[in-house]
């Protein structure tokens, strides 16, 4: 991977972090784009991530949101988690919503790092803001170099 240009290595990482993420595969989300410190990935709101008030479930939009996370803060290969994040709702999302997660890093020191999420509808409304702190695992790869991506995932 040293001789992968950043964004090579953005996209391969994304690619294979994707193929073994089945939470965010399962919730229907897709990813669009992941560049060095910066992901985009969408989800459509289907019935049964409705809430009682018949919007889109808080914890549903914070999943999108944290996975955007994810890809931008591993997109470096190098094994990121998340040490905390909190998010602000600011409008609903409805059932058929198509909801798109971007997500860039704010800052990068050492082992942590700071990323902002929006999170807007098709229309382009905001419905939520999210900001994740992270931990770097100092030399453990995100993916390790010989990694495939799974069949059949």
């Amino acid at each position: 991977m040293t001789e992968h240009l950043p964004q090579q290595t953005a996209q391969w990482v994304g690619e294979r972090l994707f193929a073994n993420d089945r939470a965010s595969r399962a919730l229907g989300m897709q990813l669009l784009e992941v560049m060095p410190g910066t992901s985009l990935l969408s989800m459509a709101v289907r019935e049964d991530m409705l809430n009682g008030h018949q919007t889109c479930h808080g914890g549903m939009i914070s999943a999108l949101a944290d996975s955007a996370f994810a890809f931008a803060c591993n997109s470096c290969n190098e094994l990121t988690v998340a040490s905390g994040f909190s998010i602000d709702f600011l409008a609903p999302a409805h059932r058929g919503d198509l909801l798109t997660a971007r997500c860039a890093e704010v800052s990068r020191a050492g082992r942590t790092g700071v990323y902002d999420t929006t999170v807007t509808n098709q229309r382009g409304e905001r419905i939520a803001v999210f900001r994740g702190r992270s931990y770097t695992l100092k030399g453990k790869p995100a993916v390790a170099p010989d990694s495939n991506l799974q069949e059949n995932g």
